[in-house]
C-alpha cells in the first residue's frame, strides 16, 4: 500500500508540475498567436484531429433533407454568392483579397466535396478560431439547408454557369423578423 501510495503522489507531483508549466507557457505570451505564423507541426495535428473528429461527432445525428430541389439549390448559390466566395472561393477564382490573411486556409468549395450533414453543422455552428462564422444566429435551418444543397453541385460548376446560377438566385430574406434566431434544435436524433 505505501508503494502504491508513493507511485501516486510521484503521478500527482508529476501532473501539477505539467498543468504549472502549461499555466506558465499561456501567461508569458511567448507563443505567437498571429495568423501570419502558422502552428507547429504537432500543433496542427492536434487541432487538425480535434477540428474533424469534433465536426463529425457532432454531425453525426443530423437528418438530411432531399437537398435536390432546384429552388433550393438556387437559394444557396445566391446565399454562397454573398457570404462565402471571399473566404471559399467561386470556380475559376484563384484567391481573393480576404483569403491570404487567413489561417489555416479555408477550404476552395469550388473543388471539394463535402459530407452534407458535416456542412450543415459548420455552417450552423461556425468552427472556433478558423474565421468561420456561425450562421445559424441570423440564418434559420432551411436558408444552411439551401447553401448545402447547393455546395453538392458547386464543384461541377465551370464560371459560366456559376455565375448564371447566382443570377437567377432569388433575394436573400433571411434577415426578416419571422426567421428563428437561433434557438431552434438541429434536425438530428440523440
Amino acid at each position: 500500500m505505501n508503494r502504491l501510495h508513493t507511485i501516486l503522489a510521484t503521478v500527482a507531483g508529476v501532473a501539477a508540475m505539467g498543468a504549472l508549466g502549461a499555466a506558465a507557457f499561456v501567461y508569458s505570451g511567448a507563443y505567437n498567436i498571429g495568423a501570419d505564423d502558422p502552428h507547429s507541426k504537432a500543433t496542427y495535428a492536434v487541432l487538425e484531429a480535434l477540428r474533424q473528429r469534433s465536426i463529425q461527432a457532432y454531425a453525426s445525428g443530423i437528418r438530411v433533407p432531399d437537398l435536390s430541389d432546384p429552388q433550393l439549390i438556387l437559394k444557396g448559390a445566391g446565399q454562397y454568392a454573398a457570404m462565402c466566395t471571399e473566404c471559399h472561393l467561386k470556380p475559376g477564382q484563384k484567391d481573393s483579397e480576404l483569403r491570404p490573411g487567413l489561417y489555416p486556409q479555408p477550404p476552395n468549395l469550388s473543388q471539394t466535396r463535402v459530407e452534407p450533414a458535416q456542412a450543415f453543422w459548420v455552417i450552423k455552428h461556425g468552427i472556433k478560431m478558423s474565421a468561420m462564422p456561425a450562421w445559424g444566429g441570423s440564418h434559420d435551418d432551411m436558408t444552411i439547408w439551401s447553401m448545402v444543397a447547393f455546395l453538392q453541385k458547386l464543384p461541377e460548376l465551370t464560371p459560366t454557369t456559376y455565375k448564371a446560377m447566382v443570377a437567377q438566385a432569388p433575394p436573400d430574406e433571411d434577415m426578416d423578423t419571422d426567421m428563428d434566431m437561433g434557438g431552434g434544435q438541429d434536425p438530428q436524433v440523440h
